[in-house]
């Protein structure tokens, strides 16, 4: 019985981490958008790379900041097509005190990791605080 209390404990555990570190990247997703600057970029160029025998396409966007500087994102997500054109425009989101901290303002451009991290989460807080609540009754 002692096994299965440290098991279920720790998997309640680890969903609370992941719900914990979920809510933060949903945070500061939140506190960009409050704070930081939407402008358009440009899709500059792709990088390829082989998964699985597939070619996948890894957009890089350029954009200019309020400082006439100009910056170069390239996205965390590859895919197979090819997700936009060279020289598409795209509405982006950067941080004023630091240009390098960019999303693509678009559902999964803003809230994948969020997302992601909930879907683990929520399974793991089901199954380690059903266990732990049974316990108790």
């Amino acid at each position: 019985m002692t096994w299965w209390l440290l098991f279920y404990g720790f998997l309640f555990t680890l969903g609370f981490f992941l719900a914990y570190l979920g809510y933060g990247q949903y945070d500061k997703t939140r506190e960009l958008l409050h704070s930081g600057i939407r402008t358009k970029a440009t899709v500059h160029s792709f990088s390829t790379h082989q998964s699985d025998g597939t070619t996948m396409y890894t957009p890089t966007f350029a954009f200019t900041d309020k400082a006439l500087e100009e910056h170069f994102y390239e996205s965390t997500v590859s895919s197979h097509p090819r997700p936009y054109d060279i020289g598409e425009k795209v509405n982006i989101v950067y941080d004023r005190k630091n240009p390098k901290n960019v999303k693509i303002v678009s559902f999964w451009g803003l809230y994948a990791a969020p997302i992601i991290l909930f879907m683990v989460a929520s399974p793991l807080l089901i199954l380690g605080s059903g266990y732990l609540l049974y316990q108790l009754y």
